[in-house]
């Protein structure tokens, strides 16, 4: 079958390549290139039009560094690894974070802007509502450049990307994905968010969200125990709650002339006890032939609309499951009965010890007890579990936490802790990113999933400092504007992100109070809250180029954030140390009694040490700091 597309844009290029010979001055041939490299541009997938933001501008002329908010720490056991909240826009925190976590984290989980049209979000400042004709094309603009980067910070051998969405954009996401993720596994799940419905204008009302699972390299799903609400939708048959299955064959292969030495009969007394196994039947032979005595009644493999059927095991094999109590026979109705036996998998549990045999039933099944095994189940890809439920337990929580609404539409708690365990529950010491972190709760989910399992996960959440539109429109009638204290004081990071997630890991609401109740599924009481460590770093911009000072200088000042975020560790000149220059070397080697209690040494490579200063480093194991860091940026300055 002919391209049409393509002969129509070959025979355009050949053109093109004509007017080229006409016109051969400079001008001519820029403009003809960009008109063949349009015509040559991908022609499957999604396209659209490319948008540029203000921060792509100001990354050409300055370089994205980190500060340390003093004011913002918390230390509850300085043992531990540390978490980050970085203050920012996220592709200017992606920047760095690419530098410091290139192929390195293992879980990214996003919840970016639905783009409902109902100004939800900004692009360059301005909001985006639904009369933008270009809405769909600067959202997908936002989501390439940002995924682009993650892609580069995801362990290629073993992560998974998630990344929730409604109905609005899930299409041109799903596009997206696959173009950026060709090699990956991608699975989209469909999750009840509230049972309720939120309304929409002359349509359907919306229940669900879509969430999108991309798996880098080898990462797969865990089996999970799964709490009741879980349990729900996964059926369960057998004894004890013992998964078993019938021995008559079902669906392809199960009929008699598929597996002829699998149709015999089964020999019960009229009491219904078991008496034997008949011999298997050949080819031609009918089941009136054989003779039963008068106190027998044979039991054949004969499927409900009465065609014959087989078997799952050959009578040796049937033989073996019954010596083992393995199999279980029901009441004799008419000419039937329903015969289960212990799948391959029960088996293997019972032979090792996983399930305890209690006794014998009258036909000599086995009576399992599973009560203290924990099973693990992997779930399908509709989801309606109450503790999903948005409002309850994302809206409320928050509101029980900030004893205010100061956020909307925050993901629930258990959804974002459920979808992130299926992918880090055997990873202790996963770490966990979300550039879109708006409320926390990406880090509030993964500190309880370690108080669960005494894991050692840490996160890093990225968000802006924006403030809602209306409380902007009220500042601005009172001549507050934007970087003055007051406004900032009520961005999201600093009004709701901070304050929630030092709440939940003291274990109280913003006045002090214990919080009330516990968490559901693991019952740990929120008053305990968690031990975990977390700082608040702020994105800032240097010049790539300045006039008046040294670059290397300018950055210098920055490294400390970046070892630390890259470390999870906090440099605090005890423990783990950083040396600028000559004068920190003196400062740290000058007392003997502070020696031997550091552990880790980064200095900077531009430093000349003589023989006696590199042998105390190297008793120490020091460290250069990581050229990637600033390293191309200096080398562009001609430093």
């Amino acid at each position: 079958m002919a391209n049409l597309s393509k002969i129509k844009r070959d025979r355009m290029i050949e053109f093109l390549e004509q007017l080229k010979k006409q016109h051969s001055d400079d001008a001519s041939i820029r403009a003809f290139n960009e008109i063949e490299n349009q015509l040559r541009d991908k022609k499957y997938g999604l396209v659209w039009e490319e948008h540029s933001e203000q921060v792509d501008d100001t990354l050409k002329e300055n370089i994205p560094v980190l500060v340390a908010d003093k004011e913002r720490r918390l230390c509850k056991d300085k043992s531990l690894p540390w978490n980050f909240i970085i203050e920012g826009d996220n592709l200017q925190a992606l920047y760095l974070l690419e530098k410091t976590h290139k192929g390195k984290i293992d879980c990214i989980y996003i919840d970016p802007p639905y783009n409902t049209g109902a100004r939800d979000w900004k692009y360059n400042n301005d909001y985006v509502d639904g009369n933008d004709v270009y809405r769909h094309s600067k959202w997908l603009s936002m989501m390439k450049s940002r995924l682009v980067v993650a892609k580069e910070l995801l362990n290629p051998e073993d992560s998974v990307l998630i990344c929730t969405i409604d109905e609005k954009e899930y299409m041109h996401l799903a596009c997206l994905l696959e173009e950026l993720f060709p090699t990956a596994k991608m699975q989209m799940v469909s999750s009840v968010i509230n049972v309720k419905g939120v309304a929409r204008y002359k349509e359907f009302a919306r229940v669900n969200e879509y969430i999108f699972f991309i798996q880098l390299g080898d990462a797969e799903v865990s089996k999970l125990s799964l709490s009741e609400e879980w349990m729900g939708n996964i059926k369960s048959s057998g004894r004890n709650g013992v998964r078993l299955a019938g021995l008559l064959r079902s669906g392809t292969g199960s009929s008699r002339k598929d597996s002829p030495g699998c149709f015999y009969p089964i020999i019960f007394y009229k009491s219904g006890k078991f008496k034997k196994i008949g011999q298997v039947l050949g080819k031609e032979e009918s089941r009136d032939s054989v003779t039963l005595a008068d106190d027998e009644i044979a039991i054949w493999p004969i499927h409900k609309d009465g065609t014959e059927g087989r078997w799952m095991y050959t009578p040796s094999g049937l033989a073996k499951l019954i010596e083992k109590g393995y199999v279980y026979f029901g009441k004799i109705t008419g000419d039937r009965m329903g015969i289960l036996y212990a799948p391959r998998g029960v088996q293997e549990k019972i032979e090792q010890g996983l399930f305890k045999i209690k006794g014998f039933d009258d036909n000599g099944g086995a009576i399992i007890d599973d009560s203290e095994y924990e099973a693990s189940y992997i779930p399908g890809n509709q989801w309606s579990i109450p503790s999903h439920n948005a409002t309850e337990y994302g809206t409320k929580l928050i509101q029980d936490i900030l004893l205010s609404k100061r956020f909307t539409f925050p993901k629930s708690l258990y959804a974002v802790h459920d979808a992130v365990r299926f992918f880090v529950a055997s990873k202790p010491n996963a770490i966990v990113l979300d550039f879109f972190a708006g409320s926390g709760t990406t880090g509030h989910a993964v500190n309880l999933l370690n108080a669960e399992d005494e894991g050692h996960r840490t996160w890093i959440m990225v968000t802006n400092n924006e403030i809602s539109e209306a409380e902007a429109k009220e500042f601005e009638q009172q001549g507050i504007k934007k970087g003055d204290k007051a406004w900032e004081e009520k961005g999201i990071a600093k009004y709701v992100t901070w304050p929630r997630t030092i709440c939940s890991i003291n274990g109280v609401d913003v006045d002090g109070n214990a919080l009330k109740g516990d968490y559901i599924g693991s019952n740990i009481p929120m008053s305990d809250g968690f031990n975990a460590n977390v700082k608040y770093l702020k994105c800032e911009w240097t010049p790539r180029k300045p006039q008046d000072y040294l670059l290397s200088n300018a950055l210098g000042l920055h490294i400390k954030e970046m070892i630390e975020l890259q470390y999870a560790i906090e440099i605090d000149n005890e423990k783990n140390v950083l040396i600028l220059n000559k004068a920190d070397f003196k400062n740290v080697f000058g007392d003997k009694k502070t020696i031997d209690q550091i552990e880790n040494i980064w200095v900077n490579q531009n430093i000349v040490f003589n023989a006696s200063e590199l042998k105390m480093l190297k008793s120490k194991q020091y460290k250069y700091i990581p050229k990637e860091f600033f390293g191309q940026e200096l080398r562009e300055a001609a430093e």
